[in-house]
């Protein structure tokens, strides 16, 4: 009965090893490897381009100031957030600030971040979670700028755009090395 089971897989894997190799001679391009998908057209790379770099290089048309953000922020982070972003059930967006060379460390946007444009660009991808990318230039820079505001990085009159977000000093911005290959 055991070599009936072991011949029965063996012939189904032969089988199944024979249609992958005529499919693969079926489906060969001049490209190595399976072929599957499509090159990405323009449009397409240009769509899902929108990385900001830390100086500002990327960031789009637009302002936010921190009463807008206090809008945005009830209306689309606090539920996960929390009130003023003391977390629960996500992670905190304030606090942690001198934890940093603690055993337990607390990693916030106040404490921890580096720029202000990595929160914009977080923030722009990735939130809310159950929505991606759905907020507007202008939601993301006042969601950013009232962040920045409960962190005590910028004045509650902050209004942040293109210029004004790369000046933000975050707190810990000195933290990080540059590994950057020139």
């Amino acid at each position: 009965m055991f070599t009936c089971k072991c011949c029965a897989v063996s012939a189904a894997a032969l089988v199944l090893l024979g249609a992958c190799a005529n499919q693969s001679t079926v489906q060969q391009s001049s490209v190595p490897g399976p072929a599957l998908g499509r090159a990405a057209t323009a449009e397409e790379i240009k769509a899902w381009s929108i990385s900001i770099a830390p100086g500002g290089a990327g960031l789009p048309a637009g302002s936010g100031s921190v009463q807008q953000g206090v809008a945005v922020y009830a209306a689309k982070c606090a539920a996960c957030h929390g009130e003023k972003g003391n977390g629960k059930p996500a992670d905190a967006l304030v606090g942690g600030l001198g934890t940093l060379a603690t055993a337990e460390p607390v990693r916030t946007v106040g404490s921890y971040w580096p720029y202000a444009t990595t929160l914009f660009d977080y923030v722009r991808r990735a939130m809310p979670t159950s929505a991606p990318m759905s907020l507007t230039n202008d939601e993301v820079y006042a969601v950013t700028a009232y962040v920045l505001n409960i962190n005590g990085i910028v004045a509650g009159d902050a209004i942040m755009n293109a210029q004004s977000l790369p000046q933000v000093k975050m707190p810990n911005r000195d933290g990080f090395v540059d590994y950057s290959r020139k």
